[in-house]
């Protein structure tokens, strides 16, 4: 009998790690993880065709090219769920005021934050911010990460915010990382807004949706709803206008104060309710009922000094489908690393790896509408596959500190390759 040709073959893992199916895994099943010692997989152009024992595939296929795991641990490509990478400047100084004692609010009252970005990303150029995108883009890329949320939000005028859509729209046709854009210019309130608020919802709803939408610039339109921010009510009309206009949505809640967004995203029918510090009992329940994925962002509390934390394990034996995701913005989270927030997610919410694993990959595709497309190794997926350089999926919460990608495949194509 002939091998069935393919382009290419991983093999020479210790183990292959994956949670498998469609839709968000929830309650137990978040664990449920083939498992398949000395595993490995088989691609033709983009695609996924087959996953098994090492010995099996190599029955079965010819390849024209092999990839040698070199006894690493094989698992899909990380899906970061939440992030702000449109931005000109950092923060730092703002790191250093918390470790003194000031706060996320305190901060922002005094005219930093996310204001202070804004005039940031206004002043610069889109061919600025594109260069500064890119440059986030390849980090993530060799942190194996290969699907990334990626939200505006420091522009907070029509033309900022165009800008910040069409730089994401122009790095996403050339950079290996599948970006999904979201228009977040319910952020915060602009400096000329802060006396009339409702003139800024209201620009949002009659000029920048309509525009950003028609103009096919974003999949998700986000809005943080919070007491240092957007009301509920506010919040209820900007994504019921965002819903009229075709945008998926996705709501910051509960991150600072309990102010019942979780139960106003289970209302709309978010894709996703992210933070959740603060969240109710009521708004768990209303959450795991709709089946809102709970984005968490592990390490956020962490770098703002703040020791409320998402009750990411009750959230998760209530039946809520819960992903993870690094959170990455200029101010209260510079972080990339999703191999880092594994780690913290198990230490802060008491998931084990297998959970993470999944809530790191599928779920978050889940959250994103892509579930059928990435989040897990199986036939028919697109193939992107990470080579992480320790034994099992276990070491890879275990370990803090150390990128352990070694090679990330994107696409059925090597993105990425650390030298050995």
């Amino acid at each position: 009998m002939s091998l069935r040709p393919v382009d290419l073959l991983i093999r020479g893992a210790s183990e292959l790690a994956t949670p498998l199916g469609t839709t968000p895994r929830t309650g137990r099943e978040l664990a449920a993880l083939a498992l398949v010692p000395r595993g490995a997989v088989a691609i033709v152009g983009e695609r996924i065709v087959a996953v098994g024992p090492e010995d099996e595939l190599a029955a079965q296929f010819a390849p024209t090219r092999t990839l040698d795991a070199a006894g690493g641990t094989l698992v899909p490509g990380f899906v970061d769920a939440h992030t702000h990478p449109v931005f000109a400047t950092t923060r730092e100084d703002e790191f250093e005021l918390r470790t003194r004692g000031a706060t996320y609010a305190e901060i922002a009252a005094a005219g930093g934050g996310i204001l202070s970005t804004t005039r940031g990303v206004r002043a610069a150029s889109r061919e600025m911010l594109e260069a500064r995108l890119e440059r986030h883009l390849d980090r993530f890329l060799e942190l194996g990460t290969t699907t990334v949320e990626a939200k505006t939000g420091y522009g907070l005028s029509l033309a900022a915010e165009l800008k910040c859509l069409e730089a994401l729209a122009a790095v996403r046709a050339r950079h290996a990382v599948d970006l999904v854009p979201t228009f977040l210019g319910a952020h915060d309130f602009p400096e000329e807004f802060r006396g009339d608020k409702e003139a800024y919802v209201e620009l949002l709803v009659r000029e920048m949706l309509p525009r950003v939408a028609r103009e096919g610039l974003a999949e998700y339109c986000d809005v943080f709803t919070e007491g240092i921010a957007f009301s509920l009510a506010q919040s209820r009309r900007i994504l019921g206008a965002a819903r009229e206009h075709g945008l998926g949505l996705r709501l910051h809640v509960d991150q600072l104060t309990p102010l019942g967004g979780a139960e106003l995203a289970a209302e709309l029918g978010a894709a996703s309710a992210d933070h959740l510090e603060h969240v109710s009992e009521r708004g768990i329940d209303a959450l795991a009922a709709h089946g809102v994925v709970a984005v968490l962002c592990p390490v956020v509390p962490l770098f703002l000094r703040q020791e409320r934390e998402a009750p990411g394990r009750r959230m998760i034996d209530a039946g809520v489908p819960v992903a993870i995701s690094t959170d990455f913005n200029p101010g209260s989270c510079y972080l990339q690393s999703m191999s880092e927030v594994i780690s913290w997610a198990a230490l802060r919410y008491r998931m084990s790896a297998a959970e993470c694993l999944t809530a790191a990959t599928l779920n978050a595709a889940c959250s994103l509408g892509r579930g059928a497309r990435v989040g897990s190794l199986e036939p028919g997926k697109r193939a992107d596959v990470l080579v992480l350089d320790v034994p099992n999926h276990r070491h890879l919460a275990y370990e803090l500190g150390r990128n352990p990608v070694r090679t990330v495949v994107r696409g059925g194509r090597i993105a990425f390759e650390r030298a050995r």
